[in-house]
């Protein structure tokens, strides 16, 4: 009797040291989930939705040419950023090239790739690999992406600067959601601008 009450007993203290466990790990991830990661809100950008695009730098294209984000205002601007060995950039560009540079660019609209990190003829590869008109930038030592994003996040974004050379709207990978919703913002803006002109 008394191993049988020690065995019981033994169960019970096991039991409960068990129990403890689980309530200290299930208190655990309901506090991740209480308190949201910085990382997730901003998704590794530096600027947000009504800041003014940083300007300070310089767009060398793919074909030599040279413009800036200065030399641009007035017009509505989306920066894509990108690199050759991104597979979600490779998925999103072709719906980039119809959707919004086919569809837009006769309409106060400038499309710019700008790829991380690359050297010339990578680039150029890379352009008439994805077969897309829009250009794309140089990006030395990821120096522009560094303006918008901290440089230990990814690619696959898209930063959408209106003509006033604000920041409206703010992509992170591809969802077909967020790029939907981007081209919205981007056709109301193209209408704004087409509305102004004949005015």
């Amino acid at each position: 009797m008394k191993a049988f009450t020690k065995l019981t007993y033994t169960f019970h203290i096991a039991a409960l040291l068990i129990l403890a466990t689980f309530t200290a790990q299930a208190q655990q991830i309901a506090n991740n989930a209480a308190t949201p990661n910085p990382a997730d809100a901003d998704r590794g950008y530096l600027v947000k939705v009504g800041d003014q695009a940083p300007d300070d730098f310089e767009l060398v294209l793919q074909n030599g040419k040279k413009t800036s984000l200065k030399q641009l205002r007035g017009k509505t601007v989306i920066l894509q950023f990108t690199a050759s060995w991104c597979s979600v950039c490779r998925k999103e560009m072709p719906h980039l090239e119809t959707d919004v540079w086919k569809a837009y660019q006769n309409k106060n609209v400038v499309l710019i790739g700008v790829d991380r990190d690359e050297p010339l003829e990578k680039v150029q590869n890379f352009h008439h690999d994805m077969q897309i008109t829009y250009p794309l930038a140089l990006d030395p030592g990821a120096d522009i992406f560094g303006r918008f994003a901290n440089k230990k996040s990814g690619v696959t974004r898209n930063v959408v600067i209106d003509p006033s050379g604000k920041i409206v709207y703010l992509t992170r990978l591809y969802d077909e959601k967020e790029f939907g919703q981007m081209v919205q913002v981007i056709d109301r803006l193209a209408n704004q601008s087409s509305l102004k002109a004949s005015l």
